[in-house]
This record gives C-alpha cells, structure tokens and sequence, in this order.
C-alpha cells in the first residue's frame, strides 16, 4: 500500500477501521439506507408457490436502530442503522440477506464488515432449567448460528460454487460450540431438487446437515456479554480467491484462520443464465422456538484487482 493512500484511508474517518485490498468494490453504510441487500427469494417461473420451501419465507433483512425494551435505543457502531436479520421462533428457521453483483474479473476479494448477534428475551420460565447467576446469561444458549457465504459462477462452461463459512454458537441440542466451520458439499439448488438429484434439504447450505467440518484452529468464544439486550461490535474479514476457487482466510477479532487448505465443493453439473455471478450472503438460524438477529454495522468488499 503506498504511503499516500495509506494516509488517506487513516484519515478517513469510516474508512480507517477496515483494511481493504487495493481497490474497494463497494462500501456499504446501512445509515444511508439498503446499498442493496435484499431478501433471498428462490427460483419460480413466476407462481411463487414453485419456490422452494426451506427458503420461502427467508424474511426482508430491515434497517434497525437495535431497539431494546429495557433501554430503548442501541443505534449501531457508528450512527444510527444497522442492517438487521431476524429469524421466526420456528426450529431451523433462517433469515438470509444477498447482494448480487457479477464478476468483472477474476482475484482476490475481501469482505469487511462489523457485527453483532443475540437471542431474543424470553419473558419467561426456561424449559432446560438454566437460570442467570448474574453473569453468564442462559439466552446465551438460544442463539444458534450464522453464516457468510458467496455464488460464484463463472461462464460458458457453467463452472459454480459457493464458499460458506458458519460460527456455530450451539447444536441443535443447545449445547454451546462456538466453531467455525466449513462446508464440505455443494449447496442444493432448485434444479437438483427438481431433477431430484438430491432429498429435500434441512439445511439450506448443504445437502446432508452433517456435511459440516471444523475450521483448523477455528474454535472461538465470541462475546455475548452478561443480558440479550446489550451488544458488542465484532470486526469480521473474510478473503477467498475466484482465480483458484477456494477460500484464504478469516479473521475474527484477534483470531485469524488459514482457510487455503479447505476444499470448496463445486457442482459436477454445468449452470447456465448465470455467467459471471457474484452473489455475497450473510444469514442466521435459529435452532429453537427463540428469534435469532445478527446485525451488520457497515460492509466494505475490496479486490486486488
């Protein structure tokens, strides 16, 4: 990085907590509105009964000012919006937000951004017995996991792929994990249900919901802090290259994990309509009859291209 563009990201007051590649794709500041981001919704010839159930009802991503009942208003890390995802209180329901952009050439890109996740209060009695002891708070356990991914594919051959990668804080039993994982087949879609090539999926990402490993070195306790209702900001960077398909890295915080040695799963079959598709997706799923958020302050994408 030259010196005089170095000196103008540091004096940039937005810009200077991130540390983007040379050139920045896009930066997205949900105080100025949805850059974007919209609802996953699957493929129909135009009757929306045609779209696949598991996501047919993925809910909007909203603007939120993270509004909580015992002190009103949060706001985000910088200014007042966040853009937020919510699940339904439904068991492995998922609320997944996409921003498609196609791919002008191939390289490295990096994702930025700065995020937060909780559980919802429960005004009442706990099932599983956890009681709060003035520290570590039983919600803690309701929030399940979360997950950045991407839709890659490439051109006339029909060459497709996603990289997934999820922090799962629970299993689906409730029990704390808090691991990074990757995903070890390729995502379902709706011409592998329809030419049933695959069984209904569980998990949106996957084809079975064991096709999950864990990320070398990726165990990792985040901080949820002490109620549902106070949030702390987590620094989140995530490189992966469209030149040799495959993940590089992934910092959280002060953890940072070497994802080159991970196979990313790719379709055998070819795709076609989609040349050039560059999709980015963050989402988060509930595993109990609790609603999940994640939230995102800002997101920076850069390239070195």
């Amino acid at each position: 990085m030259s010196d005089i563009r170095k000196a103008m990201l540091q004096a940039d007051r937005k810009l200077s907590k991130f540390n983007p590649l040379r050139r920045i794709l896009f930066y997205d500041d949900f105080d100025e509105g949805m850059n974007g981001w919209c609802e996953l919704i699957g493929n129909h010839d135009g009757n929306l009964d045609q779209v696949r159930s598991i996501i047919a009802d993925c809910r909007p991503p909203q603007l939120s000012s993270c509004n909580f009942f015992d002190i009103g208003t949060h706001g985000s890390m910088e200014g007042t919006y966040s853009l937020k995802l919510a699940t339904r209180p439904k068991p492995l329901h998922m609320s997944q937000a996409i921003k498609r952009l196609t791919l002008p050439q191939k390289g490295r890109i990096q994702f930025e951004t700065y995020f937060t996740y909780k559980a919802e209060q429960m005004f009442r009695e706990r099932e599983d017995g956890a009681v709060w002891d003035g520290n570590f708070d039983p919600s803690e356990l309701d929030f399940g996991e979360f997950t950045i991914s991407n839709d890659v594919s490439e051109g006339a051959d029909g060459r497709r792929y996603h990289c997934a990668l999820r922090y799962v804080n629970t299993n689906g039993k409730g029990e704390l994990v808090q691991k990074w994982m990757y995903k070890t087949s390729v995502q379902p879609t709706a011409k592998m249900e329809r030419a049933k090539m695959v069984p209904p999926p569980v998990d949106y990402h996957v084809i079975h919901p064991d096709d999950w490993a864990e990320v070398p070195g990726g165990a990792q306790q985040l901080c949820y802090n002490e109620v549902p209702t106070k949030v702390n900001w987590h620094y989140l960077r995530w490189v992966f290259d469209t030149e040799l398909r495959c993940n590089v890295e992934l910092q959280v915080n002060d953890l940072t994990m070497d994802l080159r040695g991970i196979e990313v799963p790719q379709y055998e079959h070819a795709y076609v309509g989609v040349k050039q598709l560059m999709n980015f997706c963050v989402d988060v799923r509930t595993h109990k009859q609790v609603r999940n958020f994640l939230y995102l302050d800002s997101i920076v994408v850069s390239v070195d291209w």
